[in-house]
């Protein structure tokens, strides 16, 4: 899996700010490589740590998170029917629809709204990232912020700012708030909204300084203030 950041989608409609992208690409876009890395990393916790407590649901949930973990990530979808031994593996979407209402169908839907990501189904992932009810601190920010990757791949710039800010919002912590803080920023940016832009990278720096993006956020800060003068 790629850990590049990309840059912003092509169908993306602010074609004024075309030269800005492309000076700005790797740091732009955090979707997609980087995002789904850091999803990735927390996928792992979630399987040491928060299994669901259905038990049949997690002996039958292992092989799908397997293919997740391997990039196979239509397998982990629909699931794997072995000709040699004649067993069946549901999928993600198989378990989702078994065990709605439930943790372990919470869980697969926040990792089928990801393999529909990584495969470029934008709308079915939305649909399953909307029914993920997650009370985990780290989870249900993710998952928000998942649904932003996924409107902003689509070219719906307004509804990623917003999904951004409420995983931003959803739960204060070290990892997500201050990922998501810098997402919103970067696309209000694009967008030539310097102050809030401003904000939010003040806010990284003031509140999560110690955090992987406030590591080098003065950059950020410095660069939107001259744009803000600029502009004036």
């Amino acid at each position: 899996m790629s850990t590049e950041e990309t840059s912003v989608p092509a169908q993306n409609p602010m074609g004024k700010f075309e030269n800005y992208f492309r000076e700005n690409q790797k740091s732009l876009m955090i979707i997609g490589g980087v995002a789904i890395a850091l999803i990735l990393g927390f996928i792992a916790y979630l399987k040491l740590y928060k299994q669901p407590k259905e038990a049949e649901a997690k002996d039958i949930m292992w092989k799908a998170q397997y293919y997740f973990e391997v990039d196979s990530f239509n397998l982990a979808i629909n699931g794997y029917n072995d000709p040699k031994t004649g067993e069946s593996y549901p999928g993600f979407l198989q378990i989702a629809e078994e065990y709605s209402g439930t943790q372990a169908g919470n869980l697969a839907n926040f990792y089928l709204g990801i393999c529909y990501l990584n495969t470029g189904q934008f709308d079915l992932a939305i649909t399953a990232l909307e029914e993920v009810e997650l009370d985990d601190q780290i989870a249900a920010p993710l998952a928000k912020g998942a649904l932003g990757d996924a409107y902003l791949e689509k070219g719906d710039v307004e509804t990623a700012i917003s999904k951004y800010e409420d995983a931003a919002n959803a739960n204060a912590n070290l990892f997500t708030t201050p990922m998501f803080l810098k997402k919103a920023a970067l696309l209000y940016e694009e967008k030539g909204d310097n102050a809030k832009a401003l904000e939010y990278y003040e806010r990284i720096f003031n509140d999560f300084e110690d955090s992987d993006e406030g590591r080098d956020i003065e950059k950020y800060i410095a660069r939107t203030k001259n744009r803000a003068g600029s502009a004036e």
